[in-house]
Parts: structure tokens; C-alpha cells; sequence
């Protein structure tokens, strides 16, 4: 373990061996990395509870800060937190275009991917945390899909929570993939419209953008084209606090003038790139339908491209149409399609292991009903009013079926509120779960 300072914490690397299938604990092991944060005069107190953190995604490290920013800071003050690179991400044994081909065929890189939903990271938080509490149980804060992972561990491993708290991340407990997009693409809708409320000048600016895109081919800095679909998805900045601010200035500026006319600057191509690209992330494209994959178990089939199929049903969101009219061009959201798969450089090798993902149909079931019912964890969830990124109405049912479980339904902060207000956001969910308010 090496161990270091920040201002006002001190930080310890922490590594883990964990069984690639838990079903199989004498099988093939990976590698999962944490990082221990303390606050520095409290380092040497060993009666701290744990905190663990289960970051959004999938396919996000544990996020990296410097000092005790944000909810960090407040969490400190009464825990050690432990910030968990879930399997495959971060400094954990990467998975990625570089690496899966290890695995073998791509058949043998889905079967392996297989292993990185909600159920064996939970299983992957008990075994660590046995290791690192002696067996006390620990409190749990899940970001969206951490909500998510939160959701499954109240079910699986209850006696491993001593409270959970959720942000942004309460999950449908039955419905599949195409209920989650059914019910996504009338909010990323009202996204876009609140967006060109607020910045009316940006309708002529996106359809000047997705018309030069449709007639010309525009490569980005990373070699992969810029197409209309690519540019739309750029409405994911939509789900967070500032990021309607954010796409307005990132448009504002799109074209330079060239001797062989106007053209979209590199500027810009390099802005979009930043935000477009799965090289840092590619596990979110891989593995975020599967997140919401139930199995025949609840009735359901293979995921099989859900976001791309339930579009079809709102045509509003097609380009090429939108742009024969006179209306807004509408951004997409938080949706993977397979275009993803050949457009961006760092997921054209894994577009064979994506079908075979999308056309699996043996999922299990993610969520225990009953379970939940019978809760007895302190849970209190912030559940933002028409969050873009996990459907509120979703969140709502769920939260009536956890038994004892307290909500904070709020509309000062979009999908990123325990970044954006975290001491508050933290502060709010562990008063409802201890029952100070």
C-alpha cells in the first residue's frame, strides 16, 4: 500500500484479488483498485466507519480529486471513504480495445463482459469489505449507476450495509430496456426544449451544423467521422447542471471561414472529440444496455439495441427530417447505438463483442423485490425531478417498494447534484436515513 498527502487528507492505495465469477472462487482472479481518503486529523482514529463509493456510469473509475472537494469533504468528516474503481475500469484490470482482445474471439470478450454488471461488483464490494472492516458492515453512497449497484447490494447483501444512501440512481426494478428508452426519449425531448428556451439562437446554429455535416464528410481528431447521428448525441451534456450552458458555448464558435467556405474549425472538432469519445470509457458503450438487460425470468429478450429500435418511435429526433422543415434539430441523450460501434476509433474492434452483447437473451434478473420489501438498511435516495438520465417515475415506484426507504424529490439540481451541491446533497440523505428529518 503506498499512502500520501492532499491538502487536508491523507490518502492510501489499496489493491484487491477478486474472482473474475464469483460462482467459481478457484477460477480466474482480476485485479480491483480503491483509494482510501481520511481527513488528515483524523488519520490515526481507527473507530472511523467506512464509506464506500460507488461511482456512475457503467464504466467510470472513481472519480479524482485534489483535496476534500465536494461531497468528499463532508464525507470525511465522520467516515473513511473508499473510492472503488469497479471492475474494468480505472486502475483496475482495464478492459478495453487494447486489452479484451486477450479474452480471445469475441464471443469469449462478451462471455467475459459478462462478469461486469451490478451483481459481481456487489459481490466484489463484500469481499473487500470483510477484508477491510473485519466484517462491520458499511455505509454506501451510489451515483447513478453506483444507485444502481446500491439498489441490487440492498437485495443480495444487507447485512454488509449499515446505511445506503442514492443519488440519482434508483432504478426500475422489473422493466427492461426498452421501457428505460421508451420512457428516456419524451425527457430528452423536454431537455431540448428548455436548452433552445433558454439559448433560441442555437436552433439555427445546430441545424447549420447538422446540415453541413449531412453534406460533407468531417473527420474528428481522433479519425472517426463526425456524422449528424455522432453530433446529436452531444445532448448527453444536457443531463447536467451547467451543461446546457456548456453545449451553448461549445456551439457558439462551430465555424471558421476557409478559402473553400465556411467550415467546421478544429476548435470545435477537438471539443466534440473530447466529449464524444469512448477511449476513457468504453465499458459505458459496451455494457449500458446490459445494465438494464432482466432476462426471460421477468419476460424480457435480448436488449438488442433498444436505444436504436424505441427511436424509431419518436421521429422528432431524426436530422435528415427535422432538417427538410424549419424546426429544431434535437440532441439525443444518454443512449448507445451501433453506429457508436463504427464511428468512434476506440470501439470499431469491439463492435463484433457489442452484437453478440446486445443478442444475448440468458440475463438474470437484477433486483430482488421481496428482499427490498422486507428492507430494514436505513435507504434515503435524492430523486431529481425529470432527471434526464434515470427516469423519475422509475425512481419513484421503486422507492415505494423499498421498505423504510426516504426520498428527497428536488429540482435545484439536475443528474450531477452530489458533485454539483455534494456537502448538501450528503448532508440532506444522511439526516433522512438516520431520521433527523
Amino acid at each position: 500500500m503506498s499512502t500520501y498527502r492532499q491538502p487536508g487528507l491523507v490518502l492510501t492505495d489499496r489493491h484487491y484479488t477478486v474472482p473474475l465469477d464469483h460462482e467459481h472462487p478457484d477460477g480466474e482472479t482480476i485485479e480491483l483498485y480503491a483509494r482510501e481518503i481520511v481527513a488528515s486529523d483524523r488519520a490515526d482514529r481507527t473507530d472511523l466507519p467506512w464509506l464506500l463509493y460507488l461511482e456512475g456510469g457503467p464504466g467510470f473509475g472513481a472519480r479524482r480529486a485534489v483535496g476534500p472537494q465536494d461531497w468528499i469533504g463532508r464525507a470525511v468528516r465522520e467516515f473513511r471513504v473508499l473510492l472503488l474503481d469497479q471492475r474494468g475500469t480505472g486502475r483496475s484490470t482495464p478492459a478495453n480495445r487494447q486489452t479484451l482482445p486477450l479474452r480471445g474471439t469475441p464471443a469469449q470478450q462478451a462471455a467475459y463482459l459478462g462478469h461486469f454488471r451490478a451483481d459481481s461488483i456487489v459481490k466484489d464490494c463484500e469481499l473487500i469489505r470483510r477484508e477491510l472492516t473485519g466484517g462491520a458492515p458499511w455505509t454506501v453512497l451510489g451515483q447513478s449507476f453506483g444507485g444502481f449497484c446500491a439498489t441490487h447490494y440492498l437485495g443480495a447483501a444487507p447485512d454488509g450495509l449499515a446505511t445506503v444512501l442514492i443519488t440519482g440512481g434508483l432504478p426500475a426494478l422489473r422493466a427492461g430496456a426498452d421501457e428505460v428508452y421508451r420512457a428516456a426519449y419524451p425527457r430528452i425531448r423536454r431537455k431540448n426544449e428548455a436548452h433552445y428556451a433558454r439559448y433560441p439562437d442555437d436552433v439555427e446554429r445546430v441545424r447549420a451544423i447538422a446540415a453541413h455535416l449531412h453534406e460533407h464528410r468531417v473527420e474528428l481528431p481522433g479519425g472517426g467521422p463526425l456524422t449528424p447521428e455522432a453530433f446529436q448525441s452531444l445532448g448527453i451534456m444536457l443531463g447536467g447542471g451547467d451543461g446546457t450552458h456548456r453545449l451553448h458555448l461549445l456551439l457558439e464558435d462551430a465555424f471558421v471561414p476557409t478559402p473553400a467556405g465556411p467550415a467546421l474549425s478544429d476548435a470545435f472538432l477537438e471539443a466534440v472529440q473530447t466529449h464524444l469519445s469512448y477511449a476513457g470509457h468504453p465499458l459505458y458503450a459496451l455494457l449500458h444496455e446490459p445494465i438494464y438487460a432482466q432476462g426471460p425470468a421477468l419476460g424480457h429478450g435480448p436488449t438488442d439495441w433498444a436505444a436504436e429500435r424505441v427511436r424509431a418511435e419518436f421521429p422528432e429526433f431524426d436530422a435528415a427530417k427535422a432538417l427538410t422543415g424549419d424546426g429544431p434539430v434535437l440532441f439525443t441523450g444518454e443512449s448507445v447505438h451501433p453506429w457508436h460501434f463504427t464511428t468512434d476509433p476506440a470501439l470499431r474492434p469491439l463492435r463484433e463483442t457489442a452484437e453478440l452483447l446486445a443478442a444475448r437473451a440468458d440475463w438474470t434478473p437484477l433486483y430482488d423485490p421481496e428482499a427490498l420489501a422486507a428492507n430494514q438498511v436505513p435507504v434515503a435516495a435524492a430523486v431529481y425531478h425529470d432527471d434526464m438520465y434515470v427516469d423519475t417515475a422509475h425512481s419513484l415506484a421503486t422507492a415505494s417498494a423499498v421498505r423504510g426507504l426516504r426520498t428527497w424529490v428536488t429540482d435545484e439540481f439536475e443528474h450531477d447534484g452530489v458533485r454539483a451541491g455534494g456537502p448538501r446533497v450528503l448532508d440532506r440523505l444522511l439526516a433522512l436515513a438516520r431520521g433527523e428529518l
